[in-house]
């Protein structure tokens, strides 16, 4: 799948330029990003002790004077084959820093790395099972953690909104003890549905294979999973998008009214598929703002004792 980079808005340029000057000049401070293992004694059906069998998360910490309470989990695009960590990753790492949000990158196993369905999801549910577990350690609200996907890190990013659990109590492990829901979707071009005609059939088959079973292919097709648990969602999508069509993010809007979900969807007319941060196209360069607006009218970003809307 085509990505195409884009640059860093003025604030978030400062920050990376900041980061590079310290990495330059004297020790690593605490607030740069950091890689931690996802499953420390290893993931779930790794096949192996190879880097490709390990997901990571990047850890982004604002200085803790201006952390905010809110966290998201970032899913990179990639058409389960890559991840596009850079423009669809660490750039976003680096914005959600700039208003106080704590970002966590997500490294996750897909077909590239010899993985299919459900190790991606695997990976995503421990992400946000890891951010809510040692929430008290990142100075994050456990119940404003979100996450962000781009392109097939959508389609994750959806899945986990749609297919999730309050956890095991009886888990030995603390971290499987608590919920993966997410408190919050940011679909950004995402794919969505499967075996469709507007699918991306390159995810389907990359996530699922040739000949997947129509049962598995309809409950990962995430339109037709929303529910009233569904978490409020923000979509962003370009109408000039060849590569995952812009019903994929309609569909899944529509589903949320349907459900009572709270939803907010945007579709610009300019950008290829993979624009990132969009600040080569005048008009879809705006969608970020309208995304911490958003957030902002959520009651996400109001200090860490703050209660998000219902």
């Amino acid at each position: 799948m085509k990505h195409h980079a884009t640059g860093l808005p003025r604030c978030c340029a400062v920050v990376l330029i900041t980061a590079v000057l310290l990495l330059i000049s004297g020790p690593v401070q605490a607030n740069e990003p950091r890689v931690e293992l996802l499953w420390p004694h290893g993931a779930p059906g790794a096949k192996g002790d190879r880097p490709a069998d390990k997901p990571t998360l990047t850890v982004f910490l604002p200085p803790p004077p201006e952390r905010n309470g809110a966290a998201v989990v970032i899913c990179p695009g990639g058409g389960y084959q890559g991840l596009a960590v850079d423009h669809e990753g660490r750039q976003f790492g680096r914005w959600f820093n700039c208003f106080g949000v704590a970002a966590f990158m997500l490294e996750y196993r897909h077909h590239g790395r010899g993985y299919r369905y459900p190790a991606p999801l695997q990976d995503a549910q421990r992400a946000l099972r890891t951010v809510r577990a040692r929430a008290a350690q990142w100075q994050v609200a456990p119940d404003r953690i979100g996450i962000i996907g781009f392109s097939a890190g959508g389609h994750l990013a959806s899945t986990a909104g749609t297919h999730f659990d309050r956890g095991n109590p009886q888990a030995d492990d603390p971290i499987e003890r608590v919920s993966c829901r997410p408190d919050f979707l940011i679909l950004c071009y995402p794919v969505i549905a499967l075996g469709e005609p507007y699918t991306h059939r390159g995810s389907q088959e990359n996530l699922l294979g040739k000949h997947p079973d129509p049962k598995l292919v309809r409950s990962l097709s995430n339109e037709k999973q929303v529910t009233a648990e569904t978490p409020p969602t923000f979509l962003f999508h370009t109408d000039e998008d060849q590569t995952v069509p812009a019903e994929n993010s309609v569909q899944f809007y529509l589903a949320c009214r349907r459900a009572g979900v709270p939803a907010e969807l945007h579709i610009y007319q300019s950008g290829p598929h993979g624009v990132g941060l969009a600040a080569k196209y005048p008009g879809t360069s705006s969608w970020p703002e309208r995304l911490k607006e958003w957030m902002q009218v959520r009651g996400l970003l109001k200090g860490p004792h703050a209660t998000p809307r219902d």
